[in-house]
């Protein structure tokens, strides 16, 4: 398998996805409108970190602090149809008490879907791995679907909970690892995405 491709923040990962999808997507159809969906993709965020001088930037604050309150509480926020906050927090323990037991295990895996569950509340982000590696705490985040355009509000608030998990087990904030099945940029964020993707281009080259 080709290793991940690496970017040192979650924003320059967030315009790389973009660029990604951009450059290697084909049309295809979603409830949402048209789209363009690039292939899987594997990145590593090699210093994730809530600060992003590129989000702060070109991100929306208003949004980041709605996601961020879909990964922290328990309750479903609107307009989501789930809470990650409610799928992650209970067993983030469970995860914790393994690697405390057994810091070399490769089983620190959770998972964020139920089998059976509403066709449309199927969770986007399906599981997170925890591995402690050499005094510091990696993270695997793998998503079956993601918007690149908006895949930023999802990577800044992991990147807080790989963060208390460091803290929590007494180890170093590691990278994290991203996997995505079908990242994909709606035809109606295009423009926007453009806006976006252009001024870093240099930057990321």
């Amino acid at each position: 398998m080709d290793s991940p491709v690496q970017w040192a923040s979650c924003g320059e990962a967030w315009i790389g996805l973009i660029r990604h999808v951009w450059i290697s997507g084909v049309p295809a159809d979603d409830d949402r409108g048209p789209v363009i969906e690039g292939p899987p993709v594997l990145v590593e965020i090699t210093r994730p970190r809530p600060a992003d001088p590129i989000v702060e930037r070109y991100g929306d604050a208003a949004k980041l602090a709605l996601y961020t309150r879909k990964f922290t509480e328990d309750t479903i926020v609107e307009p989501f149809k789930y809470s990650y906050g409610a799928r992650i927090k209970g067993q983030l323990t469970w995860a914790a008490e393994l690697l405390r037991a057994r810091p070399y295990s490769k089983s620190g895996w959770i998972s964020l879907t139920t089998p059976g569950e509403p066709y449309d509340s199927v969770p986007c982000l399906t599981g997170l791995a925890f591995r402690a590696r050499d005094d510091r705490l990696l993270m695997t985040a793998t998503f079956r679907s993601q918007n690149a355009f908006t895949s930023y509000l999802n990577y800044l608030p992991l990147a807080d909970v790989q963060a208390e998990m460091a803290r929590n087990l007494g180890l170093d904030q590691g990278p994290m690892r991203v996997f995505v099945d079908v990242p994909h940029l709606y035809l109606a964020d295009a423009g926007a995405a453009l806006r976006v993707m252009r001024p870093t281009l240099p930057r990321l080259l």
